[in-house]
């Protein structure tokens, strides 16, 4: 399958191809639902996108490696060195680093733009120190690094049939609402890390605080307090999926099947947590593989009849021929 993605995108070059192969290696591994949503991409696109996660993956990794012999300043020169990498790459267009070649790759191929990386690295940055946020404004700020960017950095590999400053308000929220739904889903484990993502006031608002919550966690009980203000983060959550749903019929066709797929099982993670009555101090909310099923199928329909369209006016381009990567020509 990798070979005909990175063909189909025509990439040639052996050592990048790996490279590629790498990065689609980490976002089967570890981004099961992307990974699965992915595949409803025209070929060509994949390649980019597994990049695009494979480096956030990779410095995600950097931060949350469970070695417990690895001090905070330990993980920080790892994020620096990897940084220092991804600036001389895309500065002179070439890595050792495998991870970063396909990253550097792609943003030259897509014309992404390279502040977004440093907006992500500083709030990857932001997790070996901060473990608290006292309003949801600052938790806002981070998560414009770890989760907005990322929505930003994908919109030109999909490609987008309204202007970018009209649809990247909309890739920016669908990357926050995945992570404010991880949050929901992983406030224990996160809690295991000393790091609470729930806004300190409101949290306050419902007489939760932290020593509520490892009560919660140690004795595998959710209580009404925690309940209420998890609820009120979801209600928070459901809001900012409305507004990202609004951005699918922006992009290029070829691409909306799949980022629809994501948005709805991803959504699906949500709805899992608020049937358990929002009891994730103990257990991980999973979406059953049939409800997977009923979202995929249809998604599946939709992108063979636009491959049977090959020859309308909507119909995808190969990278480097027709349009420009991320525009479409009505």
């Amino acid at each position: 399958m990798i070979t005909r993605e990175l063909n189909a995108a025509g990439v040639t070059d052996p050592a990048l191809r790996a490279a590629y192969a790498r990065c689609r290696d980490l976002n089967s591994r570890d981004g099961k639902t992307y990974f699965l949503a992915t595949r409803l991409l025209p070929p060509h696109r994949r390649p980019a996108v597994h990049a695009l996660y494979g480096f956030a993956r990779w410095a995600d990794d950097i931060v949350d490696d469970p070695d417990p012999g690895l001090t905070a300043e330990e993980r920080a020169v790892r994020l620096t060195k990897l940084d220092d990498d991804l600036s001389a790459a895309l500065r002179y267009g070439r890595s050792a680093h495998p991870v970063n070649a396909a990253l550097c790759d792609t943003v030259f191929r897509y014309g992404i733009d390279p502040r977004l990386f440093t907006d992500f690295m500083r709030s990857m940055r932001m997790d070996l120190t901060v473990t608290e946020y006292a309003t949801y404004e600052d938790l806002r700020r981070y998560m414009h690094g770890s989760a907005a960017v990322i929505g930003l950095q994908v919109l030109p590999v999909l490609g987008s049939v309204a202007p970018p400053g009209t649809a990247e308000p909309h890739a920016a929220s669908l990357g926050v609402a995945f992570q404010l739904t991880n949050f929901l889903r992983d406030v224990g484990e996160d809690l295991d890390r000393d790091r609470v993502y729930v806004p300190q006031d409101l949290l306050s608002a419902h007489g939760v605080d932290r020593e509520l919550l490892r009560w919660c966690r140690v004795h595998r009980r959710t209580d009404v307090r925690v309940r209420a203000a998890l609820r009120d983060l979801g209600a928070m959550t459901r809001g900012i999926y409305r507004h990202a749903a609004r951005g699918v019929p922006m992009l290029h066709p070829a691409s909306r099947p799949c980022v629809g797929t994501a948005l709805v099982l991803y959504r699906a993670i949500l709805d899992e947590i608020e049937a358990a009555g929002y009891a994730v101090m103990h257990r991980r909310a999973v979406v059953p593989r049939r409800r997977k099923a009923r979202a995929l199928v249809p998604a599946l329909a939709r992108t063979a009849a636009l491959r049977v369209r090959a020859g309308s006016p909507f119909a995808d381009r190969r990278a480097g021929g027709g349009a420009l990567p991320g525009t479409v020509t009505p």
